[in-house]
């Protein structure tokens, strides 16, 4: 054998390449809570020590300080329950919204949104979007309510959801609600401080539904809800029915289920709230450095609603090309993700059995195709945040 041969051995298989490091994650629920460690865990050992765990004196303060946040005035009131997905169950279920009601939403939203009007037996019609701000077209929500689709039940309640924590354009809805003698709610599951005129969410609709998942604006560190309103009469009903429907122990004055928020998770969430504030500013501090190294390229920076204070629980580009810029920002060690790829209406489980408004949701299936969310959480380093921008400078 030559001296060549034996110093070139036969080729064998290259072995794919490793993924790529992910060093700018798109979110990072434990770093929200190494952020404020020495006030969560203090927190939970406070529950832990007080020998009562579920609808106790942690979960009443917090609702009562909740409240306070969300409106000063002392007009709310907030009632704690089990989930995002539940809260929007009991407000329907407090207004007596069930079988023979239809309720408005849209289909591009969290499929929660459209499970709860389905647990409480009501039909769900699926309006559009306003392509800018991915929220409900106020427009098509006037004329259903105007001339309401045949062959389905009155519309009872229109569930505005305020996604990504911009606020749909509430004035005209309001007035088209009010009109038609329909019941708005606004589902505030990814708004937590979002404002409208200098208003926060969750005070405008006869009630509001807020999500207290881990990754939410203001999360526990499992999983959470909370329903506000001004109707002191709602909020009782609403509390009564998290609870079987007790008013008195062990006594069901009308038919109720089990959602309650538990006493460590409230606790956690005490200790978290009053940080909230400075952690929308910072998304928003992040949201204007994205928006500034896109000026000028060829993706556009999300659109902020006028007299809307955006609170960036999804910072949201829209790209025809869509799994290509996800690649080529894994590559650069940026992690995205989708919220959400495909519409409700879309889905395996209620494919052709929901109904749709008279724009057949053809706005929501191209932001379907196009939109891609950037890291965003209050805990991104200015490094990470420098990371990010680079790449999107380069894209262009």
């Amino acid at each position: 054998m030559s001296e060549t041969r034996r110093m070139n051995p036969p080729a064998t298989a290259v072995a794919n390449p490793p993924p790529p490091v992910i060093t700018v994650p798109q979110a990072d629920p434990g770093a929200g809570y190494r952020a404020r460690k020495a006030e969560i865990d203090a927190a939970v050992a406070r529950a832990l020590a007080s020998g009562w765990y579920i609808l106790g004196e942690e979960g009443r303060a917090f609702e009562r300080e909740f409240a306070a946040w969300l409106d000063p005035s002392g007009a709310q009131r907030a009632v704690g329950c089990a989930n995002g997905t539940d809260a929007i169950v009991l407000i329907l279920r407090g207004l007596g919204i069930g079988p023979g009601s239809t309720v408005a939403t849209v289909s591009h939203t969290a499929v929660a949104t459209v499970a709860a009007i389905e647990m409480v037996g009501a039909t769900p019609l699926l309006l559009d979007i306003d392509p800018d701000t991915y929220t409900m077209d106020a427009d098509e929500l006037a004329a259903v309510l105007d001339d309401p689709p045949p062959g389905l039940p009155p519309i009872r309640a229109a569930v505005a959801v305020h996604l990504y924590g911009q606020a749909c354009d509430l004035r005209p809805m309001l007035e088209a609600c009010r009109a038609a003698g329909v019941a708005l709610i606004e589902d505030c599951a990814q708004a937590h401080g979002a404002a409208l005129d200098g208003r926060r969410l969750g005070t405008f609709g006869v009630a509001a539904a807020f999500s207290l998942y881990p990754t939410k604006n203001l999360g526990a560190l499992g999983d959470g809800g909370v329903v506000t309103t001004a109707d002191a009469d709602l909020a009782e009903r609403m509390a009564a029915i998290r609870q079987y429907g007790w008013r008195e122990r062990y006594v069901s004055d009308g038919p109720g289920i089990n959602s309650r928020l538990d006493e460590v998770q409230a606790a956690v969430l005490r200790a978290r709230l009053p940080f909230l504030d400075a952690g929308n500013a910072r998304r928003r501090e992040i949201a204007g450095a994205y928006d500034a190294a896109l000026a000028g390229g060829t993706l556009a920076a999300p659109v902020c609603r006028e007299g809307a204070t955006h609170v960036f629980h999804q910072y949201v580009l829209r790209a025809p090309g869509r799994e290509a810029l996800q690649a080529r920002l894994r590559q650069a060690g940026i992690g995205t993700a989708v919220h959400y790829p495909v519409p409700v209406h879309a889905q395996p489980a209620y494919r052709g059995r929901v109904a749709l408004g008279p724009a057949g949701c053809r706005e929501t299936e191209l932001a379907a195709r196009e939109v891609l969310s950037l890291p965003m959480f209050p805990e991104l380093t200015a490094a990470q945040v420098a990371t990010v921008c680079a790449a999107l400078e380069e894209l262009g």
